[in-house]
């Protein structure tokens, strides 16, 4: 499979900040490329970069098999974009922005193909309403329909569900997978929550402080046969002295006060509680961990910020 993104000890520097640290990682064609990170983690300078809004201090990148600095203007054609909340003419409708961009873009689009766009991103039915009366998920969606009007071979989103509830979140998510699934694009999405990523993602790179901790296909790094699950109980060395001898027994990890630590498949969950129960043993809690999410913790920043309001350390 082809590399549509391929970038090689990117690195930037603003005074004493490396925001950005010898980061190389590359995108697949037709990948959902999930770009994960704390706020601050340099992804949004990564993505600036991406489209020439800033220039690296060092460092390569390749979009389409093409050098960035010598084909700016061939690569950029074929990039849609949304940064942060869409910029959009929130007096003007849906309608009017959508055709007003397409023509700043050097497009001169059909009627009937900006519908279709706005039908795309599920405002078809709010085409002539202001942008001012829509919700931020609803910009968001607009924004994307902005991004997709010259047909784009690569998207590139930053944080697209920052600010959204539930719903927009949702709807922000169903769009990708449309997106990816039924018109073939290739997504590069940034975010800093690890469980929207787990549904969307077909590969992840996870950054701290510019640097990249791991990165891989998301079926390998969401194995469900390595799900932690901690466990609270009465009595935790009655608890262990139920579990030698069981299936359960080595799936022991550690414990610590009250809590066991079991690493094993989340599916077999039910029953592990099922046979402590007709051991006798009292079930406080049971709280199931996925370990990339405590790798994720352990090496970024996010790490000093939950311990210091949550118990979770075993």
């Amino acid at each position: 499979m082809s590399s549509v993104i391929r970038v090689t000890g990117l690195t930037k520097q603003f005074g004493e900040l490396r925001a950005v640290d010898a980061l190389s990682f590359s995108v697949q064609r037709a990948d959902v490329y999930g770009f994960l990170g704390q706020n601050g983690a340099g992804k949004s300078t990564t993505i600036r970069m991406l489209l020439t809004l800033i220039q690296p201090t060092a460092g390569e990148i390749e979009i389409f098999g093409m050098n960035l600095r010598t084909h700016r203007r061939e690569i950029l054609r074929k990039v849609g974009a949304v940064i942060e909340r869409p910029d959009l003419y929130k007096y003007l409708s849906a309608y009017e922005n959508l055709s007003l961009f397409a023509r700043m873009s050097g497009i001169r689009p059909t009627s009937r193909l900006l519908m279709q766009q706005l039908e795309q991103v599920g405002l078809a039915e709010r085409a002539e309403s202001k942008v001012r009366t829509f919700s931020q998920g609803m910009k968001q969606r607009l924004g994307i329909a902005v991004a997709l009007v010259h047909d784009p071979d690569l998207i590139i989103l930053d944080e697209p569900t920052n600010g959204l509830d539930p719903q927009g979140i949702a709807d922000i998510r169903n769009l990708i997978l449309h997106l990816s699934s039924h018109l073939k694009k290739t997504l590069l999405v940034s975010s800093h929550l690890l469980s929207e990523m787990e549904l969307i993602a077909s590969r992840m790179l996870i950054i701290d402080k510019g640097k990249k901790i791991v990165e891989g296909p998301v079926t390998e790094l969401f194995h469900p046969g390595q799900t932690l699950v901690e466990l609270d109980t009465g009595d935790p060395a009655q608890t262990e002295g139920a579990l030698r001898g069981s299936l359960w027994e080595g799936c022991l990890q550690t414990s610590k006060g009250a809590k066991l630590l079991l690493k094993m498949d989340k599916a077999l969950i039910p029953d592990l509680v099922r046979h402590l129960v007709q051991q006798g043993i009292r079930i406080e809690a049971v709280r199931p961990r996925h370990p990339l999410e405590d790798y994720f913790l352990s090496l970024t920043t996010a790490n000093q910020h939950v311990e210091a309001f949550t118990d979770r350390a075993v």
